[in-house]
């Protein structure tokens, strides 16, 4: 057959370059990768031989071999699993699809230590290039079942990979690598090697369902132990356990196999920050073995993004990122979920309404919030670094998951006034509230510096009230869906009337009050007129101490930031007129009330109110309509003032 040569695509030839001289800390990687890749071959075809009953490839002895070649210095891990075809081999080795490379690549390059260039291979999925680390030629024969050819693929890595169709290839895939010369220096093993290769394999791929093979070890002559030279065959042994450690006890279990298990699953290369263990018996057996990343992956805010939860049956592979056992909003959890009593040959739509997956679903969810919690108390430090990486994330599910609303609340942590370093919950606020204190008062903005010099927070800050500071985007919205919580009404500081005089003080107040409302009251019906295309009302304000005014929503208006998120998104959503509140006891605005009352008549005034709405506005962090406009009207005004 004829052997067709290809270039790499330009990021796949990047990629390799960069794989290959570029200085690792640990480049035993490789090998974990290789084997990660043959287990999920082997998944896939004992899959594909339960849903096709025309598949007649043999399923009765599938496994991974590893073989060690001393003489030729290779080495070859060989999986009888699917397979691949040829033009799987051309789109997925020759090009790197993956639309994140880009991304790895510059992080790569931008990676400060080896261990940060380490961490990344996991990531981004490319394990099969890690090869060319340890490798001067990769060499890939597969056959994909159900086909007779097969196809050869071969590459240095220099830029160019050949592909030749051939008759007499093996089920499933191998790859060989002519191995570099060992460097000790440059981290270099010798993986000719057995006990080298045993030693990665116990340390990286012991929990693999699927038996790892190897020649066993002979001592030649020389006394190393490693043999693979010898003549004649030898014999094979079981270099792996294959024990799930789902279904193992706890105390069978180290909290070091545990992390590994989590970084094959999650391609990883830090430990968890939390293990959560479930085990399910009566009517409907499962076995939940879950993990709290410790960092979020490189797509938890990409659309597309895959959800981390396996599903197996029996022990037997089913589906890799089963989004029906996990909800959007906990999909940085990572595991793997093994039932006893579900039918073999499911697919995603089935399980969306399958019962059992259903309840699983619930108490799958209820069991990692619940370990939220426990966390809270009983750690933390953990919990702390939890919220910061995924609190954003976890917020949504106030959105989406009503029944387990107020789960999410009780382990959800908030800025606050209260503290300017640390966090604070929801139940901490309500056991400070002041006496007679009705509301959870909040205020959303797109940094705390931002809402704190915000001239909404002067009357809060006068009399001693906490205010909760959102500042993440989904804050936006889940605040207008959580009416309450333990009896308290949520209240945004930037809506409505404010009023936080107690009683005793509204009586000393009111008079002075109603007395202030009778003398502005012509400022605000005619400041009212003048503005109407950008406001609904003009009033005076309960909440200023210190800005002469300040912009407010009506109690149910969607918020500014919320209007600019919908359109963002492509939706129509009409202009909300929002209300001018003046500070009564400003000068600017006592000078206002002042000069309409003597010269109402005067066009300055017209000019003054316009430029005092367009300050409150810039104070509020809104856009001006007319920016050259206010900027003349402004220098005009400090012009007569010199």
């Amino acid at each position: 057959m004829p052997i067709e040569t290809f270039e790499f695509q330009v990021e796949a030839r990047q990629l390799l370059q960069m794989m290959i001289h570029s200085i690792y800390s640990n480049k035993d990687v490789f090998l974990r990768e290789l084997i990660s890749n043959a287990s999920d071959a082997l998944d896939k075809l004992r899959l594909e031989s339960l849903r096709d009953n025309e598949l007649r490839e043999d399923v009765s002895d599938l496994h991974i071999g590893i073989e060690v070649d001393k003489k030729q210095r290779t080495l070859t891990i060989r999986d009888n699993g699917i397979g691949m075809s040829h033009d799987e081999v051309v789109q997925l080795i020759g090009t790197i699809a993956n639309s994140g490379t880009a991304k790895f690549l510059k992080e790569l390059k931008e990676a400060k230590d080896a261990a940060a260039s380490e961490e990344l291979i996991g990531q981004f999925g490319v394990g099969f290039y890690s090869s060319f680390m340890v490798a001067d030629e990769v060499t890939l024969l597969t056959r994909r079942a159900g086909e007779s050819r097969g196809t050869r693929w071969e590459s240095s890595g220099e830029g160019t990979y050949t592909v030749e169709t051939v008759d007499d290839a093996p089920q499933g895939t191998s790859v060989t690598l002519r191995l570099k010369p060992e460097d000790i220096e440059d981290q270099l093993f010798d993986y000719t090697s057995a006990w080298k290769i045993r030693e990665i394999v116990k340390r990286y791929s012991d929990f693999i369902t699927w038996p790892i093979k190897m020649a066993k070890e002979s001592t030649d002559e020389d006394g190393d132990g490693d043999g693979g030279d010898g003549d004649g065959p030898r014999e094979v042994e079981t270099v792996n356990s294959m024990k799930a450690l789902w279904a193992r006890s706890r105390d069978e279990v180290t909290d070091d196999e545990y992390s590994e298990l989590y970084k094959h699953i999650s391609h990883d290369w830090n430990d968890p920050l939390e293990t959560i263990r479930m085990q399910a018996e009566g009517t409907f057996e499962y076995q939940a073995l879950l993990f709290i990343p410790s960092h979020p992956p490189q797509d938890l805010f990409m659309q597309g993004h895959k959800r981390g939860v396996q599903l197996y049956v029996k022990r037997v592979f089913i589906m890799d990122d089963c989004e029906a056992l996990m909800p959007e909003y906990l999909r940085f959890v990572k595991g793997v979920v093994d039932a006893q009593d579900l039918s073999l040959n499911v697919s995603r739509e089935i399980l969306q309404q399958d019962r059992q997956i259903q309840l699983m679903h619930r108490r799958l969810v209820k069991k990692v919030l619940s370990t939220l919690k426990d966390m809270m108390s009983s750690s933390p430090e953990r919990y702390a670094t939890f919220w910061k990486e995924f609190g954003r994330v976890l917020k949504e599910g106030l959105l989406s998951d009503f029944e387990n609303r107020d789960a999410i609340l009780g382990v959800s942590s908030f800025a606050s006034t209260q503290d300017k370093d640390g966090l604070t919950t929801l139940r901490q606020y309500v056991d400070r509230m002041k006496e007679g204190q009705q509301h959870i008062f909040y205020m959303t903005g797109e940094s705390r510096s931002a809402i704190e010099s915000s001239p909404h927070m002067e009357a809060f800050q006068a009399k001693g009230f906490e205010v909760l500071l959102l500042t993440d985007p989904v804050d936006e919205v889940w605040v207008q869906s959580v009416p309450e919580f333990d009896g308290k009404q949520l209240r945004s500081i930037a809506k409505g009337e404010v009023d936080l005089d107690t009683e005793e003080e509204k009586k000393e107040v009111e008079a002075e009050r109603e007395k202030r409302q009778q003398e502005f009251a012509g400022l605000l019906t005619w400041m009212t007129t003048e503005l109407s295309e950008s406001v609904k009302e003009v009033r005076l304000s309960s909440r200023l101490t210190v800005s002469p005014a300040c912009i407010v929503g009506d109690t149910h208006d969607v918020t500014p930031t919320l209007e600019n998120m919908y359109r963002a998104m492509g939706q129509e959503v009409p202009h909300i007129k929002r209300i001018l509140e003046l500070n009564p006891t400003h000068p600017l605005v006592t000078g206002l009330r002042k000069a309409h009352t003597e010269r109402d008549a005067d066009a300055g005034l017209a000019e003054a109110a316009e430029l005092l709405y367009g300050m409150a506005l810039l104070a509020d962090g809104g856009e001006l309509s007319d920016p050259s406009r206010f900027i003349r009207l402004m220098a005009d005004r400090l012009e007569r003032t010199l």
